[in-house]
């Protein structure tokens, strides 16, 4: 779950949607969020913009938002990083959306071939645990190449100049540097789900129980029309996120997927990523995600 490039924007104000009622809401464009906002499906909705999950968690932190999309990795650096929060969503795995790209005349045929080169990622973000599982996989370690922390923003020109021998990204930002010349070295298949995630303050939880509920409601509504409906998602869609309808189909197709409850076996999924991270030490201390998984709207996911 995104601006085609840019910064976090339009980050809300808590003070005020506590004054008018407002449900904030943070949302990566490309997210499946974005397909409410883009229908105007929300009314009573104040829209926040973040480049990535990690800046949303942030924002919730702050009290800026109330609810938020982002994806399976944000929720753990978010937990370690103290931030009050519950999951009350996902989605079903996403594999395909996020891959490692490299341009075919250097000649990389699997990750292994990366041993010593540069490889950018946005930290935190979903793709930051496809790479602990592709090092996993290749029996190499994070001593094994050169990781290089990059925004989207300036992971693309990095890439595009030979900075770096390879990104490893999400779509939208997959499917737009899909150019002659890149190659899709791998993708999540087999090594991750690349769920989507909804967080929720624990104080939205409290004062706007109702709100939140309605509101999920009709991003459940507006998901299913829209996988029903992709034609016609593109058409909408494309303006939102500023792309070209056939980039914006080719990304929905492998990245759009419907919502689902979070259940034991989502709070164990989350869990073994955190483990993991802290295995390596990417994250200080062991984290209890899992105790953090609240299913209290279920459902309205099943």
């Amino acid at each position: 779950m995104l601006a085609a490039t840019g910064a976090v924007a339009g980050c809300g104000d808590d003070s005020a949607g506590a004054e008018t009622g407002e449900l904030l809401v943070g949302y990566q464009r490309f997210g499946g969020l974005s397909l409410v906002k883009a229908r105007g499906e929300a009314p009573g909705v104040k829209w926040s913009l973040f480049e990535s999950g990690p800046a949303l968690t942030e924002a919730l932190k702050a009290g800026a938002i109330d609810i938020g999309q982002v994806g399976e990795a944000p929720p753990v650096f978010a937990a370690a990083g103290k931030i009050k929060f519950r999951i009350i969503g996902t989605s079903e795995p996403v594999p395909q959306g996020e891959a490692v790209l490299v341009k075919e005349a250097k000649g990389y045929r699997s990750f292994a071939d990366l041993r010593g080169k540069t490889v950018a990622l946005n930290k935190g973000s979903n793709v930051n645990w496809l790479l602990v599982k592709l090092l996993e996989a290749h029996h190499m370690t994070l001593a094994d190449i050169n990781v290089k922390y990059l925004k989207p923003a300036e992971a693309r020109p990095a890439f595009d100049n030979d900075q770096v021998d390879a990104w490893i990204i999400w779509d939208p930002y997959f499917a737009l540097a899909e150019q002659p010349g890149v190659k899709i070295l791998a993708d999540a298949t087999g090594l991750a789900s690349n769920r989507e995630y909804i967080l929720v303050s624990p104080e939205a939880l409290e004062r706007k129980p109702d709100q939140i509920r309605t509101f999920l409601e009709t991003y459940r509504s507006v998901t299913d029309w829209g996988i029903a409906n992709p034609e016609q998602r593109t058409k909408i869609l494309a303006p939102e996120l500023k792309i070209d309808e056939p980039t914006t189909a080719r990304a929905l197709a492998r990245s759009a997927k419907p919502l689902a409850p979070v259940t034991p076996e989502i709070g164990a999924e989350l869990q073994a990523i955190a483990d993991g991270f802290t295995e390596l030490e990417l994250i200080p201390e062991r984290v209890d995600i899992a105790s953090l998984v609240d299913a209290r709207f279920d459902g309205v996911f099943r």
